[in-house]
């Protein structure tokens, strides 16, 4: 299986073989801030899985837990694409809303529900975690 996807102006765009090791939807005050929606829907994959083409731009964001996210975007038109964290090396977390399809995706946990929005509903059917996965 290969997945595709790019950024909202094309200059960055990616590809991304084999199968996400993990599917989930974060729901913390960062991602909530960076995606400019209630959450944000991520797939995990191990770094050699992602090959990009064009420039990312690099924002060095803390997290709630106070560990570094590092937040890879477009330059040119500011899209959200990656996220990579130190404390889990090897691995990086695709912005799903970047895929240019986007219909086999089934996301099986939320992360960060203590900080979700009132007005989301969250699938009780669904794992939850209050904060941090790690």
């Amino acid at each position: 299986m290969t997945m595709t996807g790019q950024c909202l102006c094309g200059a960055v765009c990616y590809s991304v073989s084999g199968e996400p090791q993990m599917e989930g939807v974060c729901h913390c005050k960062n991602c909530q801030r960076q995606s400019g929606s209630a959450y944000s829907v991520l797939f995990a994959i191990a770094n050699d899985q992602l090959t990009v083409e064009g420039e990312l731009t690099t924002y060095e964001d803390t997290s709630g837990t106070g560990n570094t996210v590092e937040r890879h975007f477009c330059g040119k038109c500011g899209s959200p694409l990656f996220s990579t964290l130190p404390t889990q090396p090897g691995m990086t977390f695709v912005k799903a809303g970047t895929l240019d399809d986007t219909s086999h995706l089934n996301p099986q946990v939320h992360f960060w529900t203590k900080s979700s929005q009132n007005w989301v509903e969250i699938d009780s059917s669904l794992p939850q975690m209050p904060g941090n996965p790690g």
